[in-house]
């Protein structure tokens, strides 16, 4: 590794934890080395970012031993937990207690953790404007996350928290890409009426990440929120009907109806579709499109994003 300070980049192989690991290893004069973190180092991905130069190490987030070995000798480390995977807060909060108790007793300089807000500070569980989920929780992948900022807090640890915005990418692999109405247009959903969604490229993340492990110490302690653009749904639409060269309107469906749409994790969304479009003032101010450029210099707005990757658009 050259004397090279090393950075341990769990979820390497999702889309923050790999573009992470992918900015720092194309960058030839970069004064970081990576240590990719994986339940199975012969899996296509593993192997692939071996390749590329990445040191490899197998750890499982569920073993705190096997954490502590992950981030031994490293400078600094990328924290992320992926919810979808079991749609459990209870598992993610253990999964970050897990990361805590392997840090406390490491020499970890710099700490990013990938987090999000917790809902529950601007609306409270008796709160009847939107249904409380699991018991506890208005919007369950990010209160947890949101809970979890204090633990590091408390820990003392030398902490980034990053706040991450809507990916792009789910138009392609999450289902929510432009479906086909009965009139032939294509339509976009979401319950955000006409406020504006901060959104970004899943791999601008993981450069904006890089970003702040090269400002250092200055950043520690810090909140930093980011986007590449802020759109709203017609604008949104405009830009996919110019890009696939379809007509793509937006449909503004209420909160209640995205809830019932039916497949895992709609309530969630649909919640979390509604605290941005009730508190979008506050959303939106926590995430600064400015600061992310500087933190990464490449980040996309939405119509560069699509000039890449319009054509992985399913498209019935």
């Amino acid at each position: 590794m050259e004397n090279k300070k090393i950075i341990t980049v769990f979820g390497a192989t999702g889309s923050q934890g790999g573009g992470l690991a992918r900015a720092i290893l194309a960058d030839k004069s970069s004064e970081f080395a990576v240590r990719i973190v994986t339940r199975d180092s012969n899996s296509e991905k593993s192997k692939a970012f071996s390749q590329l130069g990445a040191e490899i190490v197998e750890a499982d987030i569920d073993d705190i031993q096997s954490i502590k070995k992950a981030i031994t000798g490293a400078y600094g480390v990328y924290f992320v937990t992926f919810f979808w995977e079991h749609f459990s807060v209870d598992k993610e909060l253990q999964e970050v207690n897990n990361f805590i108790e392997a840090a406390r007793e490491s020499h970890l300089q710099h700490i990013i953790w990938s987090t999000l807000e917790d809902t529950r500070n601007w609306m409270k569980l008796d709160d009847d404007r939107m249904p409380t989920l699991h018991g506890k929780y208005k919007v369950p992948h990010f209160d947890g996350k949101g809970e979890a900022d204090h633990y590091f807090r408390e820990a003392g640890l030398p902490t980034t928290f990053l706040r991450t915005s809507f990916y792009w990418d789910n138009l392609i692999h999450f289902g929510m890409g432009p479906q086909k109405g009965e009139d032939g247009n294509y339509y976009i959903a979401f319950p955000m009426d006409d406020k504006k969604l901060p959104a970004i490229a899943a791999e601008d993340i993981g450069k904006c990440a890089y970003g702040i492990f090269k400002k250092g110490k200055e950043l520690i302690g810090k909140t930093v929120g980011i986007a590449g653009e802020k759109l709203n749904g017609d604008e949104m639409a405009e830009k996919l009907s110019k890009a696939l060269d379809k007509k793509v309107l937006f449909n503004r469906v209420t909160p209640e109806a995205y809830r019932n749409f039916g497949f895992p994790g709609a309530d969630d969304l649909g919640n979390m579709f509604q605290f941005k479009r009730d508190f979008n003032d506050d959303f939106n101010n926590a995430r600064n499109e400015v600061f992310a450029k500087e933190l990464n210099p490449e980040l996309q707005n939405f119509d560069m994003w699509l000039s890449v990757n319009a054509s992985k658009i399913p498209i019935e």
